[in-house]
């Protein structure tokens, strides 16, 4: 009888063209157009910083050392163009209005520090909202203090070996995987939580505020099955919905990278390919189908308190950020699953598919996050349960 209903309301639900919008196309459509917009700003700003000719302005006169430098420096290090200006003030000010982009000034006994052999002044003005620019200085600055230390060993009859004490190399011994796992793992499962709540949503405020609203709900109440079993075949499908949504999510990160080859790296294909095994999907699944249970347990008594689609959708909507916020958790370094963070609620969900990619999940922690949300997941339904056995919620 159950799995009648569920047949039933799920003809239903695929007959609603928002949520079909919502549930299968968007999530399809979500990771290319993404995928597109980074490759293409990324792409669009390196050549923009890479051709960019930058307005350098330096306070002294022609013959200064820094001047000479800067004008010897090759065009590797980007194009740029040398002002002299009479002070710091003129400087600033040709900064702020983005006349210039770097500015630089010697101390007034730089040449002298320079001629003695002792470290020489140099304060550099830059824009922080000009991004990159202070990455510029540094490359040109870093270079002329590179030549000037040869300079002064050579007339000091120093050899550089001599006064390096140490040669120090520094070896990663994470794997590509664990990389990008603890690094960008925590938007996988971020796009997967989103769209597995927006998928729950909209079939459960039509499959039970909107029979309210069509008046169809008080047929059904009337046939001979238990209320219990006309709730679970609602939730199947609300359930399913959601995990739909989340696994055309996926499909749109598969299409994104074999497809569309929005990814050129092969470092980075090799390890995606990794990651997309059917035991990393499987696992992936496990994790968010008790998630996606919570979820609609969450959403179907506010969906049978509410007398109009409207109220049900003004309720359900905000609860998104509450959904969110946490799956945001992913995203800061750091914060890694532990038996704390396997007891919260979605963030244990989070961390687990962040270890998941990175290969480092550990058993006992997953357990834990998976019977936490079971647990969550039971006691959402129960909670269904009791208000759709309340017959003024039911009923207009």
């Amino acid at each position: 009888m159950i799995f009648t209903i569920f047949k039933k309301e799920l003809k239903d639900t695929l007959r609603d063209r928002r949520t079909l919008i919502m549930m299968l196309v968007i999530p399809v459509a979500i990771f290319p157009i993404i995928l597109s917009l980074f490759v293409t700003v990324s792409e669009s700003f390196s050549k923009e910083a890479a051709e960019k000719t930058i307005q350098i302005g330096v306070v002294g006169s022609e013959d200064n050392y820094i001047i000479k430098q800067l004008r010897l420096l090759p065009q590797e290090l980007g194009k740029k163009n040398i002002t002299v200006y009479k002070d710091t003030v003129e400087l600033k000010a040709a900064i702020k209005i983005d006349s210039a982009q770097i500015g630089i000034f010697p101390s007034a006994d730089f040449a002298m520090s320079m001629e003695i052999k002792k470290p020489a002044a140099v304060t550099v003005f830059f824009n922080a909202t000009d991004l990159g620019m202070k990455e510029r200085a540094e490359a040109y600055l870093g270079t002329i203090e590179s030549i000037a230390k040869q300079e002064r060993y050579i007339d000091l009859k120093i050899n550089a070996e001599e006064i390096k004490p140490l040669e120090i190399s520094y070896s990663n011994v994470a794997s590509s995987k664990e990389m990008i796992g603890k690094l960008a793992g925590g938007f996988l499962p971020y796009i997967f939580i989103a769209f597995g709540f927006i998928g729950c949503m909209y079939p459960a405020i039509d499959l039970f505020t909107g029979e309210k609203e069509r008046g169809t709900i008080e047929t059904l109440l009337t046939t001979p099955v238990a209320r219990w079993q006309i709730l679970f075949g609602k939730m199947g499908v609300v359930v399913l919905s959601g995990l739909l949504a989340a696994t055309f999510a996926l499909l749109g990160l598969f299409l994104s990278i074999e497809v569309l080859d929005l990814v050129q790296d092969p470092e980075i294909l090799e390890v995606i390919h990794g990651i997309l095994s059917p035991k990393f999907i499987l696992m992936l699944f496990g994790l968010l189908f008790p998630l996606t249970v919570f979820f609609a347990g969450m959403m179907i008594p506010i969906a049978v308190y509410a007398k109009s689609f409207k109220e049900a959708q003004s309720i359900i909507t905000p609860m998104n950020i509450i959904v969110v916020l946490p799956a945001m958790v992913g995203f800061f370094p750091g914060i890694e699953l532990n038996v704390v963070t396997a007891c919260i609620p979605i963030v244990n969900i989070v961390l687990a598919t962040k270890e998941l990619i990175a290969g480092t999940l550990d058993a006992g922690l997953l357990g834990l996050s998976f019977a936490v949300m079971v647990s969550l997941a039971v006691l959402a339904v129960f909670i269904s349960y009791k208000r759709f056995d309340k017959e003024t919620n039911v009923v207009i």
